[in-house]
């Protein structure tokens, strides 16, 4: 065995599936000349964001505040303060695409409220990930085979498997952004884009001895 013929190979898989996740962004600022107020009012928006949300029900799988910012805002010249501007971000996930164009301009329709995304991607357990390195094993065993037959000879056995990467694209961020505008939000529809993910082997086989003449 250890004098057998060898063939090595690269094996690849690549895919293109369906999202599983969306993730948004929901910031509501408040501004104003009092620091009080600007905080009440902060506080209020924010609380109407988290009772959107709470309503949207097993809609939102999860949610996470994010960055919490309250800053004076001075002239150009000097420290003089002139107001006071707030912001409270929370990042949404949802599994439920259907619903989430509706929860998106839901939310985009309160007072001074801001929602940027989606932003797709796979779960980090997705089985497109393992589904997509047992493709890439089984192109090896496909490619290895194809040099074997053309040499007259087959596959013996394996020597050696290494994976060398599995890649998914980075999270698709959808050109979309909205805020408050009028008395009625607009209907919105969205369209999931396509998750790439590629994995790549390399793999030594040995093969019977070949058939030269």
């Amino acid at each position: 065995m250890a004098d057998a013929p060898v063939v090595a190979v690269r094996g690849e898989a690549y895919r293109e599936v369906a999202p599983e996740l969306a993730r948004f962004t929901v910031t509501a600022v408040a501004r104003d000349r009092d620091r009080e107020t600007t905080l009440t009012r902060l506080a209020e928006r924010a609380a109407a964001v988290r009772a959107l949300l709470d309503a949207a029900g097993p809609t939102v799988e999860r949610r996470e505040t994010g960055q919490v910012r309250v800053w004076p805002v001075t002239k150009r010249s000097g420290e003089r303060v002139v107001a006071y501007q707030g912001s409270v971000s929370t990042t949404v996930t949802v599994t439920d695409f259907t619903a989430l164009g509706e929860l998106m301009l839901r939310l985009a329709d309160q007072e001074q409220v801001e929602v940027a995304g989606p932003v797709w991607s796979l779960r980090p357990d997705s089985p497109a990930y393992r589904e997509a390195r047992h493709a890439a094993i089984a192109d090896a065993l496909v490619r290895a085979r194809e040099y074997a037959e053309a040499l007259g000879a087959r596959v013996t056995a394996l020597r050696e498997l290494a994976d060398t990467g599995l890649t998914a694209a980075p999270p698709m961020l959808a050109k979309a952004a909205f805020a408050r505008s009028g008395d009625s939000a607009p209907e919105l529809e969205l369209d999931p884009a396509p998750q790439p993910v590629q994995a790549a082997v390399e793999a030594r086989f040995t093969i019977s001895e070949p058939v030269l003449d």
